[in-house]
């Protein structure tokens, strides 16, 4: 039962924080995104700002790799098809 409760507690990604945040600037943001409460908004927060950041690094990637004009992706994708 222990064992259990200790599993599904750690299946739900959580860390009580205390932090000193601005409360204008949480309440503008709760209100900005319609979050009924201040964890709502600050978890929509950082959702939003890990995936900008991995946009960045991937527009940041654009022109780095090398482009083969003769590659057929259509057909890769038939190819893949006959494999199943």
């Amino acid at each position: 039962m222990l064992i259990e409760s200790h599993i599904s507690m750690c299946n739900n990604l959580h860390m009580a924080t205390n932090l000193a945040l601005d409360d204008k600037l949480i309440e503008e943001a709760r209100r900005a995104g319609a979050h009924k409460t201040k964890r709502e908004a600050v978890t929509a927060a950082l959702d939003e700002y890990v995936r900008r950041r991995k946009q960045v690094r991937l527009l940041e990637a654009f022109g780095t790799f090398d482009f083969d004009p003769a590659y057929d992706y259509k057909a890769e994708r038939r190819r893949g098809k006959t494999r199943r």
